[in-house]
């Protein structure tokens, strides 16, 4: 028997209410379905890897404690940017506080602002696209056409990156998934910088639009690697809300409903950590009954629901599920 380490320990000695309690009912879950044999697919959304969940999440990769990622293209870039140009961050604790005009300098400066955080334009944004960039063209060159996540990859496991490493790189997720070509779907990856750089050459001429393959291409991808992985369940945690999430959790009732493939399982777990309000009507925020009629998860579905900061919780989770 694994003995948990002492964060874990502290969790099940204090976390014994509410969304404390819900977190470590939601991990222990998470703990049984890989102990069934079942697979999980998480979900990322907003700027979780400029929040450094890469710190935490990586490991949950080396250890196969998670199977496939549904991510924004935010999050599949904004990990590798970290990675190399961490040291031209820039911290804004009193970010509160700003004036438009602060703002407008931050600007100036090719600072740009999540929250308490701005990622450097140069060393970030354009350190990548120098190099993305000559990658997409030689695949269009050799007619070849792939995901967004697998330009990525090719980017990370070329090496040209390594002369730029600020960060300890096992602490990218990306580039742990690399290591393991994890499946990825990365859903709207048109409106991340990368995607919007991508636009940009295409506009110019340079760029063929179909050398990136499109979301149709990534939801038969799923739906595909969904049927091949299903025999023992697959979980869903979701981390946050928006199109990660949404988009991947569709595959079950599109095979159900519109390929009437009636043996499709429903999703074995859920698990979703959310500040979004049931009553304003959005998806994010649904319980997780709701997503019963819409063929998604079934009555006996494990469910849970964590309504906190993801930057808080999922750190906690991982590190449960590490045995730390």
């Amino acid at each position: 028997m694994i003995t948990k380490g002492p964060i874990s320990q502290f969790i099940e000695t204090h976390y014994l209410h509410f969304n404390a309690a819900a977190l470590v009912d939601a991990a222990k879950g998470y703990e049984a379905q890989l102990h069934s044999g079942s697979k999980m697919l998480v979900s990322l959304a907003g700027a979780m890897s400029t929040a450094e969940i890469g710190i935490s999440f990586a490991e949950m990769i080396r250890q196969d404690k998670v199977q496939i990622i549904s991510c924004t293209g935010a999050n599949l870039e904004e990990d590798i940017m970290n990675l190399v140009a961490h040291s031209h961050y820039k911290r804004i604790p009193n970010y509160r506080d700003l004036t438009p005009q602060d703002e407008w300098d931050l600007l100036e400066k090719g600072l740009n602002r999540v929250t308490d955080t701005c990622i450097p334009e140069e060393e970030a944004f354009r350190r990548l696209e120098k190099h993305i960039v000559k990658i997409w063209k030689d695949a269009q060159g050799k007619s070849e056409r792939f995901f967004p996540h697998q330009y990525m990859y090719k980017l990370l496991l070329s090496g040209v990156l390594e002369q730029y490493y600020e960060i300890d790189v096992k602490n990218s997720w990306m580039y742990a998934a690399a290591q393991k070509n994890l499946p990825i779907v990365c859903p709207g990856w048109e409106d991340s910088t990368m995607g919007n750089i991508f636009a940009s050459y295409v506009l110019k001429g340079e760029l063929n639009a179909n050398t990136v393959k499109s979301g149709i291409e990534y939801m038969t991808f799923l739906a595909d690697w969904y049927k091949n992985n299903s025999e023992n369940g697959i979980g869903f945690f979701q981390i946050g809300g928006g199109i990660a999430g949404d988009f991947p959790i569709c595959v079950v009732p599109m095979l159900y409903q519109d390929m009437e493939e009636k043996e499709t399982p429903f999703w074995s777990y859920f698990c979703q950590i959310s500040d979004s309000t049931t009553s304003y009507g959005s998806y994010s925020g649904a319980v997780p009954n709701e997503k019963i009629t819409w063929g998604k998860l079934d009555i006996d579905t494990p469910k849970f629901i964590i309504e906190s900061d993801a930057t808080i919780v999922a750190p906690l989770i991982f590190a449960y599920l590490l045995n730390m």
